[in-house]
């Protein structure tokens, strides 16, 4: 057995004046959250926590709300002011390609506001008003679109949640897709909704609101909540622009699936196989943000894309594929298992048309070890000149 060396958990330093700005557990956080609203007597005392798919947000507003500082704070749902599920499943039908389980088409056209109900918005918006004086207890305005239900000027925390966690939490049920109650829906088919719509509508909203963020939620783990400033969260992606930085891993089973893995990046030996290490998808892995105290904070590293795609990207690549980081990293292992699957990708023109991608997968393969006898099959296009071939990859 080799002795490992692989990082699973990177992280990129904090930078001063913010990196103490971290408050961990429920009470110390819905204490800060509490110190925020007395600071400010000119705004509303309404905290709008927006919640990111996959965030468990009955679970976050009961756990703030049983803090002794927001004890008798009026808890409002946001999923009040949705549209019903069966107006829901129409609107996004257009996006999930029929019964196909695994394509559909990216949602470019729909924001967060489309999910809403304008009367049941209208409703919830005058509760919140109402609920206001002369009570001294604040509004707790928990879910998605908080951020559109709440006061312009409510302070705003958003509960982000990576989408590599979100998606453990749709295969175990515990999640639903964007505005309905589908927990029990398989998860393959909950992904696909997310993919091709619920994560676009809210990376939308994520982007156009995330300079006035006043907190980042992070529960991610649990049981172990952290909250950061806003001006915590957009210091740090600014000071990792600058700099080398590895995002978090995370690791998969497959049909492939092997075990050099398991003694390499030192992972669970009870675990059937490993087939995949995804070990740079910005879209779905996770930024670990280190404090002062070593204590780290995980957020979506599709973030620092989002907020500094062109210092990230470069102006060429940039110009051409948006706030997207169209490279991936992975890690696929056969050692001990099967044959890697066939794999087909359309071209560019048919990607954009049939499924509304900006490019396709053009892949290149580094051979990081190999057992006695290993083989790599080729298949060639008719024509081809197997002894031109060879020579072309000897020379490369």
């Amino acid at each position: 057995m080799r002795t490992p060396n692989y990082d699973k958990f990177p992280s990129v330093p904090v930078p001063a004046p913010h990196s103490a700005d971290l408050w961990q557990g429920w009470e110390p956080i819905a204490a800060r959250l509490s110190a925020a609203l007395a600071a400010a007597p000119a705004r509303p005392r309404v905290i709008a926590v927006e919640c990111y798919p996959g965030v468990h947000h009955a679970d976050v507003a009961a756990a703030l709300v049983a803090a002794p500082c927001l004890a008798g704070a009026t808890v409002l749902d946001t999923h009040e002011a949705f549209r019903p599920a069966a107006e829901l499943d129409e609107l996004v039908k257009p996006y999930l390609g029929g019964d196909d389980p695994v394509f559909g088409y990216l949602c470019s056209k729909l924001e967060l506001e489309d999910f809403l109900a304008p009367a049941r918005a209208d409703a919830l918006r005058a509760r919140i008003q109402s609920a206001l004086p002369p009570s001294a207890a604040p509004v707790l305005l928990v879910g998605p679109a908080a951020t559109l239900l709440a006061p312009a000027d409510a302070l705003l925390v958003f509960a982000d949640m990576p989408r590599w966690e979100g998606q453990l939490r749709q295969r175990r049920n515990e999640v639903a897709n964007l505005g309905v109650a589908n927990h029990t829906l398989r998860g393959p088919l909950k992904y696909k909704r997310a993919f091709f719509v619920d994560w676009r509508v809210c990376d939308r909203l994520k982007q156009r609101t995330m300079a006035r963020w006043d907190f980042l939620l992070d529960t991610t783990a649990p049981a172990a909540p952290k909250l950061t400033t806003g001006a915590a969260h957009l210091a740090a992606l600014a000071h990792a622009v600058t700099r080398p930085f590895r995002v978090v891993p995370f690791f998969d089973p497959g049909v492939w699936g092997g075990q050099w893995m398991k003694d390499v990046c030192d992972l669970d030996r009870s675990a059937p196989n490993y087939a995949w290490c995804f070990d740079c998808v910005p879209e779905e892995n996770s930024l670990l943000f280190a404090f002062v105290d070593g204590t780290t904070l995980e957020i979506p590293s599709i973030n620092l894309v989002f907020r500094h795609p062109r210092e990230l990207l470069g102006e060429p690549v940039h110009g051409r594929f948006g706030p997207e980081f169209p490279i991936r990293f992975d890690f696929l292992d056969t050692m001990g298992g099967g044959n890697l699957s066939f794999q087909v990708h359309p071209p560019t023109d048919y990607a954009h048309e049939q499924f509304g991608l900006r490019y396709t997968q053009d892949e290149s393969y580094y051979m990081l070890d190999a057992a006695p006898e290993a083989v790599v099959y080729l298949g060639c296009k008719d024509g081809t000149d197997p002894a031109a071939m060879f020579a072309d990859l000897a020379a490369a």
